[in-house]
């Protein structure tokens, strides 16, 4: 059984099937509801219902609060339809988003590598004869077996290797689906995944000087807009400020020293905030705000900055840049969080971040 669902103020009227929630049903007809978690926590993607019945699923009663529930908003993420429904979303028109819908795709593992430790690199072929058209900077559901069910990975290499994606993948202590991943995942596996999401991707209709800011895995995304960035022949100053803990972890590094070699546009800023001494690492010893920092003398004015990793580095990262003088219409960040985050404090000085 299906539903028509009508988002507003768009005036479009979608098909929603019995079961599916709201925000699957816009993304894969490829309308882009503002959405983070995906797990009813943290409200980024609460919306009005104007008309129409729905089951509001497992919303958090923290990120839903009764009164509201009384005043018909719902979760998109969590919410499904009970009747044919209307709803009003605050949608942003973005010049440089490609509104992809979201699909399923069958593939295999090609390969697998230890890129570090503690992340592995994961490379899959998918069966679709053009791949997955995608933004550099998204990210895509990965299916697990088991009953383990899905997992958010950005996506590591660039659009123009669609054919074949590439997921940097560490292994969380205790996480039953990156430890599958790391102990049982192999080269010839079938598998699934479900993509593009998101909308972290470089605002290139801007047309200034961009710095990324990443640490740990949080590689992933950046490394595939800087890859693009620089096949598109982006001629403005690129920068790279990318934090480990030590030179073990610090994975793609001679790759970007190579890029910088090629290309006089790029920076590469590597930090080890916990690296022994007498080790030899000549780099930056500290973290990514602080090396950032160093690196613009403080002041980032007239930039565009792209921030990916933990929770508490993205956050001394806004406090560096805003004390730089670069403030919230400049500045953003990967939109998916996972459910443990969702329940760390984040900043409220930024709703578009």
């Amino acid at each position: 059984m299906s539903y028509e669902l009508t988002i507003e103020p768009l005036g479009q009227t979608i098909e929603i099937e019995e079961g599916q929630t709201i925000l699957d049903a816009a993304l894969r007809a490829g309308i882009y509801l503002p959405h983070a978690c995906c797990h009813g926590l943290c409200a980024t993607c609460k919306v009005q219902v104007s008309d129409g019945d729905v089951d509001h699923g497992a919303a958090s009663s923290f990120a839903l609060m009764d009164f509201e529930r009384d005043e018909r908003k719902c979760l998109a993420c969590c919410a499904t339809a009970e009747s044919d429904l209307v709803i009003e979303a605050e949608i942003e028109d973005d010049p440089d988003a490609l509104n992809l819908p979201v699909r399923d795709f069958d593939g295999v593992v090609s390969r697998i590598e230890s890129l570090t430790p503690t992340i592995k690199g994961v490379w899959i072929k998918l069966d679709a004869p053009d791949g997955m058209r995608f933004q550099a900077g998204q990210y895509i559901n990965l299916h697990l077996p088991e009953g383990i069910g899905t997992r958010a990975f950005s996506i590591a290499s660039p659009p123009s290797a669609a054919g074949e994606i590439e997921l940097n993948i560490r292994i969380v202590a205790g996480g039953q689906g990156t430890g599958y991943v790391h102990e049982h995942l192999k080269a010839g596996d079938p598998i699934r995944i479900t993509g593009p999401y998101g909308r972290f991707f470089v605002k290139k209709s801007a047309r200034v000087p961009v710095v990324f800011m990443a640490g740990g895995s949080g590689l992933s995304s950046p490394r595939s807009m800087i890859l693009d960035l620089l096949e598109e022949g982006f001629d403005l100053p690129i920068t790279l400020v990318y934090g480990q803990r030590s030179r073990a972890e610090l994975y793609y590094h001679d790759e970007f020293l190579a890029l910088a070699e090629r290309h006089p546009n790029f920076r590469y800023v590597p930090a080890l905030s916990h690296e022994p001494e007498g080790s030899g690492w000549s780099g930056f010893r500290g973290f990514v705000h602080e090396a950032a920092k160093a690196a613009f003398d403080n002041d980032f004015r007239g930039h565009k900055a792209y921030l990916c990793g933990p929770p508490l580095m993205i956050d001394a990262c806004i406090t560096t840049l805003m004390q730089g003088r670069l403030f919230e219409r400049d500045i953003y960040m990967e939109k998916f969080i996972s459910a443990a985050d969702a329940q760390q404090v984040r900043s409220p000085l930024f709703k578009a971040i």
